[in-house]
């Protein structure tokens, strides 16, 4: 576990065969963005609420990238992971996310960055 148990079962749902378990950690209301570097200055946000949350569900890859959270921390109603993705073995892009929960401890609003020009857990 990281410090940040909210985040953490984000990851280990995204990363498992349900990967729409996420829906049920986000509360009514619930706005995203993930900002999905891919290289070269090029970059796509996928923003919006839970109808985006389920779109950007269906059009990504399953089983094929884990999420690998190397800190988190919890401050408040807040949380923030630094972490990588990989792909099998091998690393493919440095992200972070901060999440802001309600009194129930469900996600209000998700912010995640992603780029593959920093292998942070390198250095």
């Amino acid at each position: 576990m990281s410090g940040a148990p909210t985040l953490d079962r984000w990851f280990a749902a995204i990363d498992s065969a349900r990967p729409e378990g996420i829906l049920d950690l986000i509360a009514p209301g619930f706005r995203f963005s993930i900002v999905f570097g891919t290289g070269g200055g090029r970059a796509t946000d996928f923003a919006g609420g839970r109808a985006a949350m389920e779109g950007y569900l269906a059009q990504r890859e399953k089983g094929v990238l884990t999420h690998h959270v190397l800190t988190g921390s919890t401050r408040g109603r807040d949380e923030l992971v630094l972490g990588e993705t990989r792909r099998g073995e091998e690393f493919e892009s440095t992200f972070v996310a901060a999440a802001r929960l309600d009194e129930d401890g469900n996600v209000v609003s998700l912010m995640i960055g992603r780029s593959p020009e920093l292998e942070i857990g390198a250095a």
